[in-house]
């Protein structure tokens, strides 16, 4: 009975109390974490949000307070992550990763969809290296027309100049294909879409020109959105210009090629791009005037699939090949060994 006694009761032990946390001091052990990565509150409760979106989930109970050594080591390495690492691929969906794109020649991987290519990369993955040589590079755009959107069209000009380094969407120049001689006409995109003004059709009629007094084969690449709409009607009448160019040229004896890109539309298409002795094209590139919904629109049918690509233009013969990217250099190359000798110009 005095064992009894003696054995304490669970009852008489008091329970721990749970120390309650101190908001104040939990701030102070955080402020040295935060000022030794110079983080700003608005990063650390970003870090706190990630930590929580990771930790949570059914069944699992709330998450635990992260440390701050994991919310500054969390937001310090997204702000050294750098930017355009992965790119999507606009035909199927992929994420590509970008160094993995450029090594195969801005093709996706996964469905070959070619991307569209800058001039220069283009220049330089199809031409010898060391043989490229610009023409008129020094003709630039006049705001003839004093047209003004939200941006003038002299100040839209004048920041695409500084952003891409070059005058114009049209580079032009001479160069060698496998050690063929050829001159080389490149629209470039990214430069105010590859639209065609009043230097484009200038420079195409200049390359037209310098192809039949070299007596060298005419190269051209397309990938343009059409005429410049900044340029009005003047913009249009590039369309006779660079038609009557290449007409002239073809007169003299000369052969003129040109590779249709993804995209090409506009009066770019119903020009100078359609008009070549030979024309090739890219597998999946958009080809034609209007786009297919306009046109879908107007005549209120439905378009068969495959509408304005160039797999549907070969079978309706506005095409004469499809040629892959990696296969274009040897490719022309060959094609090149069959320009004739120049002949005399024909009798009108």
């Amino acid at each position: 009975m005095s064992a009894e006694k003696s054995k304490p009761s669970r009852s008489a032990v008091p329970p721990a109390e749970t120390p309650r946390a101190d908001p104040a001091r939990a701030a102070a052990e955080r402020k040295p974490a935060a000022d030794a990565l110079d983080l700003a509150p608005e990063e650390l409760r970003e870090a706190d949000l990630e930590e929580e979106d990771e930790a949570s989930g059914e069944g699992l109970g709330p998450p635990e307070a992260p440390s701050a050594e994991t919310r500054g080591r969390r937001v310090w390495k997204k702000k050294d992550m750098p930017g355009g690492l992965w790119l999507k691929c606009e035909n199927c969906g992929q994420m590509i990763y970008r160094k993995e794109l450029e090594e195969k020649g801005m093709v996706c991987p996964a469905c070959e969809f070619h991307f569209t290519l800058p001039g220069r990369e283009r220049i330089a993955m199809l031409l010898d290296a060391g043989t490229w040589k610009e023409e008129f590079a020094g003709l630039t755009a006049l705001d003839r027309l004093h047209f003004k959107d939200q941006v003038p069209y002299s100040e839209k000009v004048r920041r695409t100049v500084e952003r891409s380094g070059q005058n114009e969407a049209l580079l032009c120049g001479a160069g060698a294909i496998e050690g063929r001689p050829v001159v080389l006409a490149v629209l470039d995109f990214s430069f105010l879409g590859g639209s065609m003004g009043e230097v484009v059709g200038e420079k195409i009629a200049l390359a037209a020109d310098l192809a039949r007094t070299r007596k060298l084969p005419l190269l051209i690449f397309t990938s343009s959105g059409g005429a410049r709409m900044h340029e009005g009607m003047l913009s249009l009448l590039q369309m006779a210009k660079t038609s009557a160019a290449l007409a002239s040229l073809n007169d003299a004896g000369g052969v003129s090629i040109c590779v249709l890109t993804h995209p090409t539309t506009g009066g770019v298409t119903a020009s100078f791009a359609s008009v070549c002795d030979l024309t090739l094209a890219e597998p999946g590139a958009l080809i034609g005037f209007a786009g297919p919904r306009v046109i879908a629109t107007t005549i209120k049918q439905e378009l068969p699939p495959g509408f304005q690509r160039a797999e549907f233009l070969v079978e309706k013969g506005q095409v004469d090949a499809i040629v892959r990217r990696a296969d274009l250099r040897p490719t022309l190359a060959r094609l090149l060994d069959f320009v004739p000798p120049r002949r005399k110009p024909a009798s009108r």
